[in-house]
């Protein structure tokens, strides 16, 4: 079998994960051959020979001997310009960039076909659980109703602090920087936008249809209060950022990400600390459920190997539910029940709220627990970004089902 003659891109913490994984997998007949960064004086924890690093693009994109690429660095425009040069060329590419993926993957799919390469990326989507390729080839059918869960292991890390640990807030996160859980700049994890991406391209291999991030409504843990987390204490429940794609009918489904109020009989109670847990949901089998570390050096890298050994025996995404005739459309216009504390920002006469059925006041703070479409939640996004407002949803798909 021929040997997989590798340029990677990338020598960061993934990048010399990846070094570390391949160099001890004896039967994946794989070999570094080139590795591109961008400072090459830069000094690295990891040691390689220097004669495989260069600063120049070209010197893997033109070279013959290469015969995969494996791309795994931070910049999501360097990133898309290497993988769409990889693919013209016909060279497979491994990636682990989900911000890249989710905004470009229909071009991506279109230079895919046009070129007949393949573009492999489970690392993208929760580090070491094989979501992706679970969605693509076991539950390639119209059964499936719901993918849900926790995608992001920094923001799980510090909320697993404040319920599991009584840290406060600010302190958790604290502590999820000085662990490398979340960067200097945390917004990227804590706002949502990591777990979105995530979700956007879990979407398209779960039900077949891409929606652009810009399209749905995230909302992160960054207002979070305490008086929110005494709230979600008194009634037994933590709070989970979480994401999730719902086929709300046959025509149609829907997409968000928020924090949720989460009961101890849900699965995704009990993922703590920097792991990532993912139901999967469908229509005869009930739910499945899939735990494990879901970012870091090594188990990104897992990953990333998974994607290479796969490419020895020529594998690529089919991407069958695309091609279903009775594809489900994308729809905000789905009620949801949100819990949404605030203290000077007039939230009951801004959100239009179907029925309210609960409401508080106090001189610290307020809340009110309302029915209200997403669609109205996504049109008010702006004004919920007030650092007195925090938002929640309480589950409302398949209680019924659930509680017999």
């Amino acid at each position: 079998m021929e040997q997989i003659n590798i340029g990677l891109f990338g020598f960061g913490t993934v990048g010399q994960g990846v070094y570390k994984v391949i160099d001890n997998a004896k039967n994946a007949h794989a070999v570094i051959s080139r590795i591109a960064v961008r400072n090459l004086a830069k000094t690295r924890d990891t040691a390689a020979p220097q004669e495989l690093f260069t600063d120049k693009a070209t010197d893997i994109l033109d070279n013959p001997e290469i015969n995969l690429i494996v791309e795994v660095i931070d910049d999501p425009e360097a990133s898309y310009e290497i993988v769409k040069q990889a693919l013209r060329k016909g060279i497979p590419v491994v990636s682990g960039n989900k911000a890249m993926i989710a905004r470009h993957l229909p071009e991506l799919i279109e230079l895919q076909r046009q070129y007949d390469t393949a573009l492999l990326y489970d690392a993208s989507s929760c580090g070491s659980i094989p979501v992706i390729r679970n969605l693509e080839e076991y539950y390639d059918n119209d059964l499936l109703l719901e993918v849900k869960g926790i995608l992001n292991g920094s923001s799980n890390y510090i909320l697993s602090r404040v319920f599991d640990h009584n840290q406060p807030y600010a302190e958790a996160l604290r502590k999820a920087q000085e662990l490398g859980f979340a960067e200097s700049d945390p917004s990227f994890d804590i706002e949502g936008y990591d777990s979105l991406f995530k979700l956007i391209i879990i979407t398209v291999h779960a039900l077949g249809v891409y929606v652009a991030p810009s399209d749905v409504f995230t909302y992160g843990i960054s207002t979070i209060h305490e008086s929110d987390i005494r709230y979600a204490r008194e009634k037994g429940v933590k709070i989970k950022l979480v994401a999730q794609v719902v086929k709300v009918s046959d025509e149609k489904f829907t997409m968000f990400l928020m924090p949720e109020f989460v009961p101890p009989s849900r699965y995704i109670y009990s993922v703590d600390d920097e792991y990532n847990g993912v139901v999967i949901r469908g229509e005869c089998y009930d739910r499945q459920f899939m735990f494990g570390k879901g970012a870091g050096s090594l188990p990104t890298a897992s990953s990333i190997l998974s994607d290479i050994m796969a490419r020895r025996h020529d594998y690529r995404y089919e991407y069958k539910k695309m091609r279903y005739v009775d594809r489900p459309e994308y729809s905000t216009d789905v009620p949801v029940r949100v819990y949404v504390r605030y203290c000077e920002t007039d939230i009951p006469g801004i959100l239009p709220f179907a029925e309210i059925r609960e409401q508080y006041l106090s001189a610290e703070s307020n809340y009110v627990i309302g029915d209200i479409k997403l669609c109205d939640l996504k049109r008010h996004r702006d004004l919920l970004s007030a650092p007195d407002v925090f938002i929640a949803s309480l589950p409302t798909f398949f209680v019924e089902r659930d509680n017999q």
